[in-house]
């Protein structure tokens, strides 16, 4: 059982995984919300463990245990990822987010204007709950303001998810990272995918494993914009038939670039890419 995907430890573990794991003792969670922009989710309660995944602002989470240490345990509503997250970045008071982020950051501020200091950034994707306007700004339920066209209705979805994608082109990698601040394959992955409305796992692996429609082998089927090139433990986007955006620890951005140079240049790394896949809505707009 992916421990990614199940909040169980020996210790500890959910209480509807009761007779599928073995543990210490089982607890119902309770659901908590992020109100930090970003919420870092690694692997053990310790500042210098691996970064696994990031939650943004306005993600639900249900937590089964809080430390002492400040660290909270638990999983996150969006892709079901386990992990630990700072408690400081989570609130008890949850709320229906009524619009997110559709650029790749945007500014909160104190007051309606421009000349305010600004309080924080938010990235793409972030969940906010809009209560009010005042002129270009929308006010939050936190009082802070944020520019109106910075914002859309959790309604409205990207019609295409390679342009969220290249939106954050020059975008740090990050090994862990779903934010424009920093991000990793399967993160710019994953962020375009959410903002188009379309759920998916997470990681590298579990997308070949079961998302979308299987093309089979690299190099067997003409590749069209949108379709996943899979290597072992990457993955990137089709911008068309020919070039490749992606994350990457050689570029240790964001890039595009043509994907025979990608190809040969990952070869000695994780050879020839291993299979290619279409997201679902692609592949129903072509039935």
């Amino acid at each position: 059982m992916d421990k990614r995907l199940n909040p169980y430890r020996s210790d500890l573990a959910a209480d509807w995984l009761k007779g599928k794991v073995e543990a210490d003792r089982f607890v119902a969670g309770r659901t908590m919300q992020i109100t930090a922009p970003v919420a870092d989710v690694r692997q053990a309660p310790a500042l210098d463990a691996s970064l696994d995944t990031q939650a943004l602002c306005g993600d639900l989470v249900t937590i089964y245990e809080e430390t002492a240490e400040g660290w909270a345990w638990g999983q996150l509503a969006r892709d079901g990822y386990v992990g630990y997250l700072p408690a400081s970045a989570l609130s008890d008071r949850t709320e229906p987010c009524t619009h997110r982020v559709t650029v790749p950051s945007t500014l909160t501020y104190t007051a309606a204007s421009i000349k305010q200091q600004p309080v924080e950034h938010l990235p793409l994707g972030a969940g906010v709950s809009v209560v009010g306007a005042d002129g270009d700004f929308c006010r939050l339920s936190t009082g802070r303001y944020v520019w109106a066209r910075h914002l859309s209705e959790v309604s409205v979805v990207a019609q295409d998810f390679v342009s969220v994608c290249e939106q954050l082109l020059g975008a740090p990698y990050l090994w862990g990272g779903t934010s424009a601040w920093g991000m990793d394959c399967s993160g710019l992955v994953a962020c375009g995918l959410r903002m188009a409305g379309i759920e998916a796992p997470r990681d590298t692996d579990m997308l070949e494993d079961r998302f979308g429609i299987p093309l089979g082998p690299f190099g067997d089927e003409a590749l069209q914009r949108g379709d996943l090139v899979f290597w072992k433990g990457h993955v990137g986007i089709m911008q068309d038939a020919e070039r490749l955006l992606h994350a990457n620890g050689h570029h240790m951005q964001a890039v595009s670039e043509p994907l025979q140079g990608a190809v040969e240049r990952i070869a000695h790394l994780y050879a020839a890419p291993t299979t290619c896949r279409r997201p679902p809505a692609l592949s129903a707009a072509q039935d």
